[in-house]
């Protein structure tokens, strides 16, 4: 999930994978190896190249013991690094992960993988799945599972090739496999939406699942994704006939049209959409992170959501890309992809409130209710000026009376950090590898997320970790057990 302001044709392109053109296919092995693509930043925070002064510079911050060296795996006493699963087959870019019973759900440019977590120590893939179309942004419900493809495709199976995004006959939007078989996925049906997937949302009921689908930067010349872009598509798809699927609506969240962007706000990208969404189901409530803006909405109704509050940050938020509740739904935590996942942004240069998360509390009640901010968090690590680091994608460790996150961050590794007094977040725990030999090279920790017991991470280039954390703070958490997981669909843990 990445994502600030780059050209769309430039997006679409890094998003392709092109290289990979196949068949769908259930590779099954019986063990062994696992917004967004990083965008480059078109502001100050990364250019996508590394300067030789920069180069020189992290070769000095390694030789002084400040950085890991070239690789090197380095975590708190706190955290342990039970195993690592390379790509395999699949040789895009690692995305998100979701979870189900005894398996995680790994996403990746060319499709995606099913791993049997069921002995964290030893997860083993079951099958992967060839499908190409980043940023493959996925998600689980019962007998479902959810591909996002946010990259202009020849048609929607999974045998497309990447075409430009001005071509008429472009396809872009949500594939549905059936995966009641998890060695044997099937490809069931797709929907094609405005300006694609980049990512989506499920809104789970118990006939029907309502998909909430992200998508953004339109453009005249693109015949399926041209201007007002202001709102999001929401697909509904019938579990008893997941074939059909259909898109019903696309609200306007913004009727305004949102952020302007520069050169009114400098550094702040123009909304033309939502980067993601995060629902509460069981509070009814959801809060979009959109460019621009971050918003508060009732979803009291799922094919009908509203807008109760909306917030800008013109100082520090270049990107708002996503966002996580506190257990009592009290709080949202927004994250700001500076440098849209490329820049090195977790320096001291940039300093510690640009390319941050935002804690916010919910204050009021009904369609009085308002987002109020509190403090900025930053991993307190700086990393080497080679390495692309900013906030991404994770999700609470639930402990009763405790407001825990864990968090990916790029190259800056897996933090667990707690936000209980709004005021004063501070890091207690983290995992991380070393710049990486080549110094242009784009990967790290994309998705982090506690499932029963366990971290989860996949690396965009690394592959699949597992990940325990032992510590008197977080102490409970592992007696809390949930049959599926999907980070952007919050659980009521109580």
């Amino acid at each position: 999930m990445t994502s600030l302001p780059r050209p769309r044709a430039r997006r679409r392109r890094l998003g392709a994978t092109a290289a990979v053109v196949g068949l769908l296919a259930a590779l099954t092995a019986a063990a062994g190896p696992a917004a967004a693509v990083p965008g480059p930043d078109e502001q100050s925070a990364g250019s996508g190249k590394v300067s030789q002064r920069d180069r020189s510079a992290a070769e000095e911050a390694i030789r002084s013991g400040d950085i890991p060296g070239s690789d090197e795996i380095v975590h708190s006493r706190n955290v342990s690094h039970l195993a690592n699963l390379p790509k395999g087959a699949l040789k895009g870019l690692n995305t998100d992960l979701a979870f189900q019973g005894r398996y995680a759900f790994a996403g990746n440019y060319d499709g995606f993988t099913v791993y049997d977590i069921g002995r964290p120590k030893s997860p083993k893939v079951v099958s992967q799945v060839l499908c190409p179309g980043g940023q493959n942004d996925i998600s689980v419900s019962g007998d479902l599972l959810f591909l996002s493809t946010d990259s202009s495709r020849s048609d929607d199976s999974c045998a497309s090739t990447a075409q430009s995004p001005t071509e008429k006959n472009s396809w872009e939007g949500i594939k549905v496999f059936d995966i009641s078989d998890k060695r044997n996925p099937r490809y069931v049906a797709s929907v094609e939406t405005a300006c694609g997937s980049h990512t989506h949302t499920l809104v789970p009921e118990r006939g029907n699942v309502y998909v909430y689908v992200s998508s953004y930067f339109p453009d005249e010349s693109y015949p399926d994704c041209r201007p007002p872009h202001d709102g999001i598509s929401i697909v509904k798809v019938p579990r008893g006939a997941p074939e059909r699927a259909a898109l019903i609506d696309f609200p306007v969240l913004f009727p305004d049209g949102g952020n302007p962007g520069a050169p009114e706000n400098p550094g702040v990208t123009e909304t033309t959409g939502c980067h993601d969404i995060t629902v509460f189901p069981e509070k009814g409530i959801a809060a979009g992170a959109c460019m621009g803006d971050g918003i508060l909405m009732d979803v009291s109704d799922p094919a009908e959501p509203r807008v109760v509050d909306r917030v800008q940050d013109n100082e520090n938020f270049a990107f708002w890309h996503s966002a996580t509740f506190s257990e009592d739904g009290r709080k949202v935590v927004f994250t700001d992809e500076l440098g849209g996942g490329v820049g090195a942004t977790c320096n001291a240069e940039v300093g510690a409130e640009r390319g941050a998360n935002g804690i916010y509390h919910i204050t009021g009640r009904g369609d009085d209710r308002e987002l109020v901010f509190k403090s900025y968090f930053k991993i307190p690590r700086h990393q080497a000026d080679t390495e692309n680091c900013v906030a991404h994608n994770g999700s609470l460790i639930p402990v009763k009376g405790r407001d825990i996150m864990v968090q990916a961050w790029y190259q800056g590794g897996v933090s667990v950090w707690e936000f209980t007094d709004s005021s004063k977040p501070r890091e207690i725990g983290y995992f991380e590898r070393g710049p990486y030999a080549d110094p242009d090279a784009i990967g790290g920790s994309w998705s982090a997320y506690y499932y029963n017991g366990h971290i989860y991470s996949n690396d965009i280039q690394m592959g699949f970790d597992v990940l325990r954390i032992r510590d008197r703070r977080t102490a409970g958490a592992e007696r809390v057990k949930l049959g599926e997981f999907n980070a952007q669909t919050q659980p009521d843990y109580r």
